[in-house]
């Protein structure tokens, strides 16, 4: 029987078998990985990206007898992979933390909330270039928001130097994390209040990530009230200061290292002070001020539920209290160990897909199907936290509260929530009893959603490895030793590969009974049973972990997350509903929901076996050019119409006027779901063509094509061409622009030609009718002269709700003081598309003024990006 006329689920299972014993293959002693990391990977089922070169150069594998901590901790890469955004040739690598770049994101869609857990679970990669790269994104790229929420980035910088030890990356940032700490300290911080000694960071929930609490919604502001004096700022905010004095002491600065380092220790006495709650035995908020609703009084410095409505409830509890532990702020065996207690009770935080946010008893307790209500919900946020805390509390030494099988039972439940419909998925949050996403799982914006970690909880967890500034590796292991295996291979560690395996009967790896790590290859340390190590590493014998380039003089020079003329893509044929945009946003997946994709127009009706679309790369400039990678996508449907993978792609550059054709390794196998990379041998061009060849009946489709080479930074633009009759420079009063409507979200007429394009939501570029009574709607230039001109380009705004592509357009101008329309006007395309730039030619005209009429395709809207005008 053949394979094809067998069940998919029995596949399934003889390539799991298969797989399974590929994983026990071993090479103990030679330099490299030891147990077959593409059976692993090959093993799991849900995979959207599929490449598995870039996973096993970048990622340590992971094995255990626990099928969904495994499963989880592949996805989590995966997952990663989805946010990881190339912003510019200048910032290099970023985390989004939203699939969206929402309005309130910055620069290319990061936000701070979460930076620390991706900051922390980026370490982890083998080559320490993005984590690097996003350490400094928050410093040096302009519209990054570092303090618009809580966080601890001086912290994660040292967590990722612990890995990837470089001290010219942390010197460098040193400076801009003082600054950075003591803008938060200028804003945040109370010396006195009323003339009583506080020496405490205030923060309300919404930007400490919590926007609906059980302290705001004691006030009139449920959403940004009840600032407060809470036990996680303060934690991020002493573990910052312990930072910054380790870097300071590193850089032999002791002055500024005794400085940040007394500030510390008198923020943690504060800490324990006034933020430990003696009678309920935890860690809670204080209010800042003064509060009253509904004639209950809240005085300022109580604690949650002190006063007001609910005064003398023995609840108020939050898992922030355990977030102290999360930095190592809490000495082991101290009168605070109590506290974790309440983490395995089902009246306190513990629930099947928790822990809650909020205990269950608590008068507050509250589960919403919408956002960002913290009152109940499990939130993977706050569940890294709590789990990273009772990591560190049970590897600083034995707990006569909790236990190392409480952190595989909280861990395991954590794995199992990333679940939806059987397969790995997470959103914003969940309900702690169902692990329903419901409510919280808003279509393009919450899928995959990056705002918590993983990885680092089963590397420096449930492994146990404890990262340091030294050359000594310290093994504290959480797995339970009736295991029969574990193994956590060709792990990247401060320059060496690490390897560590658990064989309890010794059968399965080759090597003996018990604990065995291996450092480039070698034995360093073998014992019969679990249990703690600690060994000094040999010197590194490989100096680089990837193969990736390490260079940030190595950059994408297609990437166009800044709105400028070029680069520019152009494609011969657009699918509706998708937009040749998104090739070049620096961000990938292969889903088709949400969408992130360019796609052609099938030719159904061809009478050849293949179509042909061409797609033009511009890059403005001469570049030099060493590699393409082509994002291909598969639907893997056999419907007409559908996205399959292309048949061929043909490749020519630009020279001394003409097409040039390249030569490409005609082995290369054309697939999507992974990249496919052509070496260019670095040709120094300024355009480069793709000729695609679909199925017939097919479309083909890309989520992204970026272009690598050599380049110094800063990275020079390449110069709009000039000639664009439109384009009103800064502080120009010409060419002018006004709107027959403007909607009132900040999308009005002078972005439509200030020279950006963005077709994204965000940042928000674009002028846009939306929310017009009217079925039509005008955008008007005056040149503040008389000028000939014949063509028109608008980029056209599509939201794919309240603003979508017009049903039509036409270009008019203004004679004897009526409105007349342009002569033998033609468009490109002739219907409007959305996400692409759009053309008008016409007979060539002379007048001081234009305007473009919409005819709205109702009930949307219509909106440009940019509007350019040219002579010819």
């Amino acid at each position: 029987m053949s394979s094809m006329s067998l069940p998919r689920s029995l596949i399934v299972a003889i390539r799991s078998m298969l797989a399974i014993a590929a994983i026990a293959v071993l090479a103990v002693q030679s330099l490299g990985q030891v147990i077959d990391h593409r059976a692993l990977l090959e093993r799991e089922t849900f995979w959207d990206n599929r490449d598995w070169d870039w996973y096993i150069d970048h990622v340590p594998a992971f094995d255990c007898p626990e099928p969904d901590l495994v499963t989880t901790y592949y996805y989590r890469w995966e997952l990663m992979t989805k946010h990881l955004t190339y912003g510019s040739p200048d910032a290099g690598y970023l985390f989004t933390e939203f699939i969206d770049r929402p309005f309130w994101s910055g620069a290319y869609g990061a936000i701070s909330c979460p930076a620390g857990h991706q900051l922390y679970e980026a370490r982890w990669l083998r080559s320490p270039r993005i984590a690097r790269d996003y350490g400094r994104y928050w410093f040096e790229t302009p519209g990054a928001q570092p303090r618009n929420y809580s966080t601890w980035l001086a912290d994660s910088v040292v967590a990722v130097d612990q890995v990837h030890p470089n001290s010219e990356w942390t010197r460098q940032l040193l400076p801009k994390l003082i600054e950075n700490f003591e803008a938060w300290k200028a804003r945040h911080y109370v010396e006195s209040y009323r003339g009583e000694p506080v020496g405490l960071f205030w923060q309300v929930g919404h930007d400490d990530g919590m926007e609906f609490n059980i302290a705001s919604r004691q006030t009139k502001d449920i959403l940004r009230g009840a600032p407060s004096y809470r036990p996680s700022f303060n934690a991020y905010m002493w573990a910052e200061a312990v930072a910054i004095a380790d870097l300071a002491r590193r850089e032999g600065d002791e002055a500024t290292a005794k400085k940040y380092q007394a500030f510390a220790d008198g923020l943690r006495e504060r800490v324990y002070e006034k933020l430990w709650d003696p009678k309920r035995q935890f860690f809670l908020i204080r209010y800042r001020d003064d509060e009253e609703k509904d004639g209950h009084k809240v005085t300022a410095n109580s604690f949650i539920y002190e006063k007001g409505q609910f005064a003398g409830s023995p609840y108020g509890r939050e898992l922030i209290g355990y977030v102290p532990w999360q930095f190592d702020m809490i000495p082991p065996d101290s009168q605070y160990d109590v506290a974790w207690g309440k983490l395995m009770n089902r009246d306190g935080f513990f629930a099947d897909y928790g822990p809650s946010t909020v205990e269950r008893n608590d008068p507050m307790f509250l589960l919403m199907k919408s956002c960002c209500w913290w009152s109940g919900q499990s939130w993977p946020y706050a569940t890294t936290q709590t789990l990273k805390g009772l990591a560190n509390h049970l590897q600083n030494g034995p707990s006569s509260v909790i236990s190392a099988d409480d952190y595989l039972k909280s861990l395991s439940i954590y794995a199992r929530s990333h679940r939806k419909d059987g397969r790995p998925y997470l959103a914003e949050a969940l309900h702690p009893d169902t692990g329903s996403f419901e409510g919280h799982d808003g279509y393009n914006h919450s899928e995959h959603y990056f705002h918590s970690g993983y990885i680092d909880l089963i590397i420096t967890g449930l492994v146990g490895i404890d990262p340091s500034n030294t050359d000594t590796l310290r093994l504290v292991p959480l797995f339970p030793d009736h295991w029969d295996y574990l193994a956590l291979d060709n792990l990247r560690y401060r320059n060496r590969d690490i390897s560590i395996f658990w064989d309890r009967e010794g059968t399965r790896y080759g090597m003996g009974p018990g604990l065995h790590i291996l450092c480039d290859g070698q034995m360093i340390w073998e014992s019969k049973k679990l249990e703690l190590a600690s060994v000094d590493l040999p010197a590194p014998k490989n100096a680089s972990g990837s193969k990736e380039q390490e260079s940030n003089g190595h950059v994408n020079h297609l990437v166009n997350n800044d709105g400028s003329y070029f680069p520019r893509v152009v494609a011969s044929s657009t699918a509706e509903g998708t937009s040749i945009s998104k090739i070049q946003d620096g961000n990938y997946w292969y889903v088709q929901h949400p969408p992130n994709r360019w796609a052609s127009v099938p030719e159904s009706d061809s009478s050849a076996t293949t179509t042909t679309t061409t797609i033009e790369l511009d890059f403005g400039m001469l570049r030099s050019i060493d590699r393409l990678k082509l994002y291909f996508l598969d639907d893997e449907e056999e419907r007409v119409g559908s996205i399959r993978a292309p048949q061929g792609v043909r490749v020519a550059t630009w020279f001394d006027g003409a097409w040039k054709s390249v030569e490409i390794d005609s082995s290369i196998p054309w697939v999507g779901h992974r990249p496919t990379t052509l070496e260019l041998n670095n040709v120094s061009v300024s355009k480069i063509q793709l000729q695609i060849d679909a199925p017939k009946g097919y479309a083909i489709g890309l989520t992204e094509i970026e272009a690598w080479g050599p380049s110094e930074l800063p990275y020079r633009v390449a110069p709009t061409p000039a000639g664009n009759l439109a384009y009103r420079a800064p502080g120009d009063e010409y060419p002018r622009t006004i709107a027959s409507h403007s909607d009132r979200f900040g999308g009005t007429p002078e972005k439509a030609n200030d020279g950006k394009t963005m077709f994204a939501p965000t940042p928000m570029n674009r002028w846009t009718s939306y929310e017009s009574p009217s079925e039509s709607d005008w955008l008007e230039i005056q040149f503040g002269r008389p000028v000939e001109f014949s063509r028109i380009e608008m980029g056209i705004y599509d939201d794919r709700g309240g603003v979508q592509p017009p049903k039509s357009f036409a270009v008019e101008i203004l004679q004897d003081g009526r409105w007349q329309r342009v002569e033998r006007e033609v468009h490109r395309p002739r219907k409007p598309i959305g996400s692409r730039w759009n053309e008008a030619r016409f007979d060539p005209v002379r007048a001081d003024r234009v305007r473009i009429v919409f005819e709205h395709n109702l009930p949307a809207k219509s909106g440009v990006t940019e509007v350019m005008i040219w002579e010819r």
